[in-house]
């Protein structure tokens, strides 16, 4: 049992360890326990994933009693099936790369440890997202994901743009969580449990069962997938709650790794897997989460195309690939979304630590327009770039390929109007990702420098300790396709997942494997048709991109403008809260409450001292007048006192 725990609690002793005691062994020690710590539960985690994946011993541990409430019994466990050993295999992982590179990244700032210990910290409640038993326990490690993604992002708080980054996480955030709660909520009242097993196995026996909700009568399992699904859509930046996404890029650049890589954003797809038994029951949820996902993809592939902060365009990548994975699990292709889920790891994880390592090189700029001609200065940089770019576009033989065919297959077995839909949006977007990718290699790395002499004098490659993490995920995205290809969505398919995922027949993955001959060439047609066009118009023809962003002027400003989402949140909803805001400060707080309260009771205690004052006169005829009228009305009223008693 304490083997078992061990990768979920050496994150939090390093959290402890280096921000509670930086001050005493320094920035160094801290650097060292947190890495440590994280390569030992990196370790362990794969132990895990052999022992429990690969030998099927599935388990789960009862650590103490958490939350006891009349019949409400809430415990703190650790549940290891297939589906968390393969997250807490992505998660420390990858964790380990970005601790290890942090330690070069992060040389000269000032607050080394802490950033290490929130890495950690990070990392821990992520570990307790993904062992979770109950969903309680789910939503603490859910929310501890968001509270660590806050201090992460607005790591640099001297940068205004980086705490209104990290508020608008947070806050985007908090948004899709109240939907989380309210599913939960309603898990509760419909099962009479939040535990997974309970769950599960009544879910079938609540097909029929209907809530009241805004007035109508709605299936009872479909409200509870809706409801989770907006939480999902919060962490994991589905249309409509991706405005925080993009804007994270402020934080550190192995934030960007962690969080927008191989964690946080796909708690929300682990979400959903985690809770297949229920979302397979009801199809209208798996259509709703199909087109979300079908959409998502397509939008965050067109503002990709068009943005020149190298990990903007990465974090649109990223968008985008969740957006594959959502529709791969509303299609009930739930082993297709955990297969692209962890080959995405690795390689999304390797293109932002390498676009860390091109920023590091030309002292921070992250500008596209300003670099160029930098590939012969360095070469290994460069070469894992061009890894990370061909599994995202889904090249043969690298990781991508496997994983994002699959889900493009399987939508297009489902035979329904929302798996046509995303197999169609999902071939544009493929196309559209290679065009992006290649145009970040060739502005990044070809044609004339267009950085300062300075700058260009002083580009050299990365230290070993950053290096390293990269060429550990350079082999992920090299390998982990063909390697894992037979048991997450192969011949060991079945013996592989076992009870962690439940998809009722037929199995859409098994008719995936069915298809005519031309949807798993369709992908790879319009990947290297896209790589193409990348090279036609910033290599060959660099006049193209000028002349059709001209032509094309309201779609390209559309595009590049982010379909203007955030300027209508901002007169939807920011700019009247802040309207009512300062109207209820003004009015209700200044005016109505302090006015008539403190303020108001200050104020008349004062006028009235100061009428009092103005009696003190210091003249003893003053003094006497005033004690003699007195005495009279004292006599006047005792008069009027007894003639009123007589």
């Amino acid at each position: 049992m304490l083997i078992d725990a061990l990768p979920v609690f050496l994150p939090l002793a390093g959290f402890l360890i280096a921000f509670l005691f930086c001050k005493k062994i320094g920035d160094h020690a801290a650097q060292f326990v947190t890495c440590a710590f994280m390569i030992a539960a990196a370790a362990i985690s794969v132990w895990l994933f052999m022992d429990v994946a690969m030998q099927g011993n599935t388990r789960s541990h009862m650590l103490m009693p958490w939350i006891i409430s009349g019949d409400f019994n809430v415990g703190w466990g650790l549940r290891l099936d297939t589906l968390s050993v393969v997250m807490m295999c992505v998660v420390t992982i990858v964790s380990t790369c970005v601790h290890v590179y942090s330690v070069g990244y992060m040389h000269e700032d000032d607050a080394q440890a802490r950033f290490m210990s929130y890495l950690s910290l990070f990392t821990f409640a992520m570990m307790m997202l993904v062992t979770a038993d109950n969903l309680v326990q789910l939503f603490f490690g859910w929310e501890g994901v968001g509270v660590a993604s806050y201090l992460l992002i607005g790591f640099w708080n001297y940068k205004h743009s980086a705490n209104a980054a990290a508020m608008k996480a947070f806050i985007v955030n908090r948004v899709g969580d109240l939907g989380l709660a309210l599913g939960i909520f309603a898990c509760f009242v419909l099962f009479g449990s939040v535990s997974f097993d309970v769950i599960f196995a009544a879910a079938p026996a609540m097909v029929d069962v209907t809530f009241k909700f805004l007035s109508m009568d709605v299936p009872a399992i479909m409200l509870v997938c809706l409801l989770l699904f907006i939480g999902a859509c919060g962490k994991s930046a589905q249309l409509g709650l991706h405005t925080w996404l993009p804007d994270a890029m402020e934080g550190p650049t192995p934030v960007s790794a962690l969080i927008h890589a191989a964690t946080m954003v796909t708690a929300g797809v682990f979400l959903v897997c985690r809770m297949s038994p229920v979302f397979e029951l009801s199809p209208i949820a798996g259509e709703v989460v199909t087109y979300v996902g079908a959409l998502t993809a397509i939008f965050a592939a067109t503002i990709g195309m068009t943005q020149f902060d190298i990990k903007r365009v990465i974090a649109y990548s990223t968008m985008s690939q969740l957006g594959y994975m959502f529709f791969a699990a509303g299609v009930g292709a739930y082993g297709a979304a955990m297969f692209h889920l962890v080959t995405h790891a690795f390689f999304k994880a390797l293109l932002f630590l390498g676009a860390g390592s091109v920023i590091h090189a030309m002292h921070h700029e992250q500008d596209m327009r300003k670099m160029g001609g930098i590939w012969k200065l360095i070469p290994a940089t460069y070469a894992l770039m061009w890894i990370g770019s061909l599994a995202l576009a889904g090249i043969p033989f690298f990781a991508g390929y496997y994983s994002k065919d699959m889900i493009l297959e399987s939508a297009f077995a489902a035979h329904s109007p929302a798996g046509t839909f995303a197999f169609w949006l999902g071939i544009a977007a493929a196309f559209m990702t290679a065009f992006y990718s290649w145009r970040l290699i060739i502005l990044t790395f070809h044609g004339k420098p267009r950085a300062d002499h300075h700058t260009m004098e002083h580009v050299h490659e990365s230290p070993w300790i950053m290096m390293v993490p990269l060429y550990v995920l350079g082999a992920g995205a090299l390998f982990a396709g063909y390697v894992f290809y037979p048991f997450f969505v192969g011949e060991h398919y079945d013996a592989f997942w076992k009870s962690a995922l439940f998809v009722l027949e037929p199995n859409v993955l098994h008719e995936a494997h069915h298809v005519p001959s031309w949807v798993p060439l369709a992908p790879l047609v319009v990947a290297l048709s896209g790589i193409f066009l990348g090279y036609l118009c910033y290599m060959w023809v660099t006049d193209i991109p000028g002349v059709v962003a001209r032509v094309f002027r309201p779609v390209h400003q559309l595009f590049f403008n982010k379909w203007y989402v955030d300027e209508m949140y901002d007169a939807m909803f920011v700019k009247p809260s802040w309207a009512a805001g300062r109207t209820f400060f003004q009015t209700g707080d200044q005016a109505i409450i302090n006015g008539f309260g403190p303020d108001g009771i200050a104020s008349l205690s004062r006028k009235g001292a100061g009428m009092l004052s103005r009696m003190q006169t210091g003249f003893v005829y003053h003094y006497a007048f005033v004690m003699i009228i007195s005495v009279i009305a004292l006599m006047a009223w005792l008069l009027f006192k007894i003639q009123g008693s007589m």
